[in-house]
């Protein structure tokens, strides 16, 4: 069994970019790569022990990703479901924490319960957090978090002399969690799009040319071990 690489990353969050493109090299539809990046999925989370990775954040659907067309949100949604349905009993048993992030209001209500259930079930398990970022954009996450903390300021429940990044901080969708150590990008796109705003501010960067779909153990694992590499200072000149 691989080894945890050292000065590794403990929270990796991964924009899954690609899956369309690796469809349509094939001569197939958008969704049957949509399709093949969720089976994925599990591999790449049952490699986060084996490498001391024990938060994983993944990129499911943006606030922007509302402008595809009809039938690819439909089928996206319905992947969904049917994801949480079949992996469900797998992540309970393989002592996967799972968290959504993001505005829930908009999703189907009846995805909405089954995202609410599998939080609920997954809850006291311990070996990986998996965060899956649903209807998710960082700008919008800072926007929902403002607002709740002028309403707390507004009902005399926050001083406003008190507020610092910390406080805002603890508005976000990801209050429980780490910043991210990793921000990994597949498919050979160099942007962010709008992806952990604030939580990524010092946060190390790989952009890779590999699809989602084939986005394997292995290129998970070089990936990983590029990060060791790496020389952290946030901010600071060491010596």
């Amino acid at each position: 069994m691989p080894q945890s690489i050292e000065n590794g990353p403990e929270h990796v969050a991964i924009i899954m970019d690609g899956n369309g493109r690796w469809a349509q090299k094939r001569g197939r539809p958008r969704l049957f790569g949509h399709h093949a990046g969720a089976k994925r999925v599990r591999e790449i989370v049952e490699a986060c022990p084996e490498h001391g990775v024990k938060y994983l954040t993944i990129f499911a659907f943006s606030t922007e990703n509302w402008k595809r067309t009809q039938s690819e949100v439909a089928g996206l949604m319905s992947l969904f479901r049917r994801y949480i349905q079949r992996e469900t009993r797998e992540l309970v048993e393989k002592g996967v924490c799972v968290r959504f992030i993001g505005d829930r209001r908009q999703l189907d209500p009846k995805l909405q319960k089954l995202m609410d259930n599998l939080e609920y079930l997954t809850k006291d398990n311990t070996l990986v957090n998996l965060t899956i970022a649903l209807n998710y954009g960082g700008r919008d996450e800072v926007a929902r978090a403002i607002k709740k903390l002028a309403q707390d300021v507004a009902g005399g429940d926050l001083d406003p002399e008190t507020v610092d990044e910390s406080t805002l901080t603890r508005y976000l969708d990801t209050h429980v969690l780490p910043d991210p150590d990793l921000v990994i990008r597949t498919s050979g796109e160099a942007r962010i799009s709008n992806f952990l705003l604030w939580q990524s501010a010092y946060s190390e960067y790989e952009f890779i040319e590999t699809l989602w779909p084939d986005f394997t153990r292995d290129v998970f694992a070089e990936t990983l071990a590029k990060y060791g590499t790496r020389e952290r200072r946030f901010g600071a000149v060491l010596t």
